[in-house]
């Protein structure tokens, strides 16, 4: 049995943890991240807290084969640089020079949202298949595409943007700069943006009521509770919310086609009363003829271990690869 360390590095929280080769987590552990910090401050607690975490695994040091962190942004595997990140203060940080500092181990490095993707393709809602999307949504839309258990990732490592492909040219303003993106309209923030334009323009909406009784705030769940309960508004919140989502992945069918899709992140909370219309209307507007196989379209299983297990099976296959790390 071979062990590798996965660290997933966030905004608010880091973890890290040992795994073995079949993605089971030993031991994990998590520490606040302080993202405004330098780069070099950061990089140091992460590896103080992959040495706690191998210590408290029980497994030697000399056991663990290698280590995968993924982060947000851009980074390259080939020189262990992370180029770019967000939310995060790095900025060309030299990674791998700095983890070998701490440990005499290889170490490889991706993006957080390929990553997860990966977790689930090893581990999850995906697990036995050759080829899956994992799209979170969250704060924005992340999403990985796995093909025969490596990660897909374009010539640059760049790629499989999935929330930045257009949906409505024009439309709402997107956080990469551009406008009308899927993630623009399928993000939680999208959500919570469209439950609060339609408070505004429907005060007798029970959805001003559900946000007064959260501090004056909607969240992803406003809308969902209001057509639950059978507000005419929440109902068309939510629809709306649930065509466009369909709408972006019959793009990500035609483009990609893939055997899984497992959708992640807070909305997926929602479970089948979100899934099942989203899954009728994507597979039929994606470009499947009668008789095709289509695509599963299920619940991402893997949580908050996404991370985790998806760095250190990323690790896992670029030792199998032959890369050095």
């Amino acid at each position: 049995m071979r062990y590798y360390l996965g660290i997933d590095l966030g905004g608010t929280n880091t973890k890290a943890g040992v795994v073995d080769d079949q993605g089971r987590i030993l031991h994990k552990d998590r520490i606040k991240t302080f993202a405004m910090r330098d780069q070099y401050e950061i990089v140091r607690d992460m590896g103080l807290l992959g040495q706690r975490v191998i210590e408290a695994s029980g497994i030697p040091l000399s056991g663990i084969a290698a280590i995968g962190v993924g982060s947000p942004g851009t980074s390259n595997n080939e020189t262990g640089e992370l180029i770019f990140t967000g939310n995060l203060s790095f900025r060309h940080m030299p990674i791998r020079e700095e983890f070998h500092k701490m440990f005499n181990l290889p170490f490889f490095i991706g993006n957080d949202a390929n990553v997860a993707a990966l977790a689930e393709s090893v581990s999850g809602a995906a697990k036995g298949s050759r080829s899956s999307v994992t799209i979170t949504l969250g704060t924005g839309v992340g999403g990985g595409f796995v093909l025969s258990d490596r990660i897909y990732s374009g010539f640059n490592q760049a790629g499989c943007e999935i929330g930045h492909h257009v949906l409505i040219v024009g439309g709402e303003p997107c956080t990469c700069g551009r406008n009308g993106c899927f993630e623009a309209y399928s993000s939680a923030s999208a959500l919570i943006r469209d439950t609060m334009r339609a408070a505004g323009e429907n005060p007798d909406s029970m959805l001003n009521r559900l946000i007064e009784e959260n501090g004056g705030k909607a969240d992803g769940r406003t809308a969902f509770i209001a057509r639950d309960a059978g507000d005419a508004i929440g109902a068309a919140v939510v629809d709306r919310y649930i065509d466009l989502l369909a709408e972006g992945l019959a793009n990500v069918i035609n483009m990609l086609m893939p055997e899984v899709i497992a959708i992640g992140g807070g909305i997926s909370h929602e479970g089948e009363s979100l899934l099942e219309p989203v899954r009728e209307r994507a597979l039929s507007r994606g470009f499947l003829a009668a008789g095709v196989v289509k695509p599963r379209i299920v619940l991402a299983q893997m949580g908050n271990d996404a991370g985790i297990v998806g760095a250190a099976m990323m690790a896992r296959g670029c030792l199998e690869d032959g890369l050095v790390g």
